[in-house]
């Protein structure tokens, strides 16, 4: 018999053994169910009504004619709910007391009256005893049976547990000793299983492993030395410092780029940790604790280089105390740190900063004397321009002002590059910042007839931020919901309290941006492409938003929907 198909025998022997339990509970409960069902069913009801005749009779002897209606209905109520025997009968004498009771008034009819309500009771009271007593005997034989069910069943998987593991165990357990010897080098150890298909096939296969292994222990060693000599023929000539360290933070080799880099000399370090050496060399201990892509300043030849830090965990095969042996696992056996030179990049980097800088710095003066020139223009007192001319003096002065913002972005961004972003962060007045940046596009909005809906609660916390940055930041948000809305549009910013942060968002309904650009919308000098109606910017707003708005622990972020719009978000930590 094939191991599948004892498998199936066992696990259907076992449901069939679940089912019966199961079939035999579900029995023994809808009994109990049953039994209990039936004290409170009906009795209930009599009882109720009883007792509210007999209150009603109480208040004003039936004197009332609500009272008597309302008798009247609960008789009714009464006369559909007779359940045991005689309480028909009771029911009858009540009715007839009732009847002789409202045409004579007798105080003895009365008693009649009461006596028969009472008569109904007492006998609803001994059903509910009674079924009270065969409920408790139902569930007495019904946990007797279960229990005896259960005792049984219990036997029987017991047995079968201490039986059936044996099939499969017993060959597991010589397949586990062949494993051992295998892990202990004595490839010469062999299987042999009888019965059973599958541990016969497996059998056969563990016996080919370990002749191929037997074969492999003799002709690998010569190949494991030549590739460990031609891997330290291929590092030792790279052009990049390479340092490599095993799991147990020793150095493990030292290239010579590496070794000029660090000052260290290679004999010296290998096989040592990097604590013991840290004290010759704390800038070994640095590239190990610098982040990826990190830049790292390093003085050679009197001269400052700068070097890109990137490491690699090394993932070797599972070898269990240093043996050779297949396996179908990973450790991690240490990790390689790279040193690239950038300082080339670095200065050329520099000097496209200074570049922007220097030429933004410049543009401004000019760009100032456009502006004034154009101001000059429009005064009435020297000259009329016709409707033509005026047209040219606006274009003129949108491209001016288009111009001065892009300038203006250009000297945030080589502040940033430079490390230079200077903040003032304190204590500021989040409504403060609100109405600078309505204000600021308050102009623009008129234009395009565009409302701002403004949702922010009355009171506003104290936020620990650089307000003049942060309002920056939100003018922006707006003058691109402006640039990308209608005529006639809306727009909608809110701002919301979150624990300790304070989100301030920006909603435009515009065409929305696809999820393809999302990603790189923070990106320096990224643009949407657009369909030819808006104006491009430089591509920098974004990007220096969120320099300014990271600086200061906050964080920045879009979202959008093509067709329905987008939302620009930012979050700052609240003065506590």
């Amino acid at each position: 018999m094939k191991l599948k198909t004892k498998l199936r025998l066992g696990i259907g022997f076992l449901f069939m053994i679940l089912l019966s339990f199961g079939a035999i509970s579900l029995y023994q409960i809808n009994r109990i169910s049953e039994s209990t069902a039936l004290i409170l069913k009906d009795n209930n009801h009599s009882l109720q009504y009883a007792k509210e005749m007999r209150v009603l009779i109480d208040q004003d002897s039936l004197q009332q004619a609500t009272s008597v209606t309302a008798f009247k209905a609960l008789l009714a109520k009464e006369q559909q709910n007779i359940t045991e025997n005689g309480e028909g009968k009771a029911v009858d004498q009540l009715s007839a007391a009732l009847d002789r009771y409202l045409s004579t008034r007798s105080n003895r009819e009365l008693t009649h009256i009461k006596s028969a309500i009472y008569q109904i009771e007492d006998l609803n009271m001994h059903a509910i005893v009674s079924k009270s007593q065969l409920s408790e005997k139902t569930v007495a034989q019904s946990t007797l049976y279960l229990g005896l069910a259960a005792f049984v069943f219990f036997i029987i998987l017991f047995t079968f547990i201490l039986s059936f593991p044996g099939f499969i165990a017993n060959p597991l357990a010589l397949l586990l000793d062949g494993i051992q010897e295998i892990g202990k080098k004595n490839y010469k150890q062999r299987l042999h299983f009888k019965g059973t298909e599958e541990f016969a096939q497996l059998a056969t296969a563990f016996n080919d492993m370990a002749r191929k292994l037997d074969s492999w222990e003799s002709s690998n060693v010569a190949e494991l030395k030549s590739e460990k000599i031609r891997t330290e023929t291929i590092i030792a000539q790279m052009k990049d410092a390479v340092i490599g360290i095993d799991e147990k933070n020793q150095i493990i080799f030292l290239n010579h780029l590496a070794s000029e880099v660090l000052h260290l000399n290679a004999n010296d370090v290998v096989g040592k940790t990097v604590n013991e050496i840290a004290d010759k060399s704390q800038l070994l201990k640095t590239v190990i604790d610098k982040k990826d892509n990190e830049l790292l300043e390093i003085v050679l030849h009197e001269r400052p280089n700068y070097f890109s830090v990137e490491s690699n965990d090394i993932n070797i095969a599972e070898v269990p105390d240093g043996e050779q042996a297949i396996s179908y696992t990973q450790r991690n056996a240490g990790r390689v740190f790279i040193l690239k030179n950038v300082t080339d990049f670095k200065e050329l980097d520099q000097a496209k900063t200074n570049f922007m800088a220097t030429i933004s710095h410049e543009l401004k003066t000019p760009i100032a004397s456009i502006k004034m020139s154009l101001k000059l223009l429009e005064d009435r007192r020297i000259g009329e321009l016709n409707g033509e001319q005026q047209n040219m003096v606006h274009h003129i002065q949108d491209d001016a002002n288009r111009l001065l913002k892009i300038t203006g972005e250009l000297l945030d961004l080589a502040q940033v590059e430079t490390g230079n972003i200077k903040l003032n962060v304190q204590q500021s007045d989040a409504r403060e910042i609100l109405d600078y940046a309505l204000n600021a596009v308050k102009l623009q909005t008129q234009q395009k007839d565009i409302k701002v809906n403004l949702n922010a609660p009355k009171e506003l916390p104290v936020l620990l931020a650089d307000q003049e940055k942060t309002a920056w930041v939100l003018v922006n948000f707006l003058s691109n919901a402006i640039r990308y809305s209608g005529n006639h549009a809306q727009i909608d910013m809110s701002v919301v309290q979150n624990e300790n942060q304070l989100t301030f968002s920006v909603k435009d309904y515009g065409k929305g941006i696809a999820d393809q650009y999302k990603n790189d919308l923070f990106k320096r000098y990224f643009q949407v492409p657009t369909d030819g109606q808006h104006k491009s910017g430089s591509g920098l707003g974004l990007s220096i938003s969120k320099d300014f708005i990271e600086a200061q622990q906050g964080k920045i972020w879009v979202e959008s929907e093509l067709g329905v719009g987008s939302t620009f978000s930012f979050s700052l930590p609240i003065a506590l």
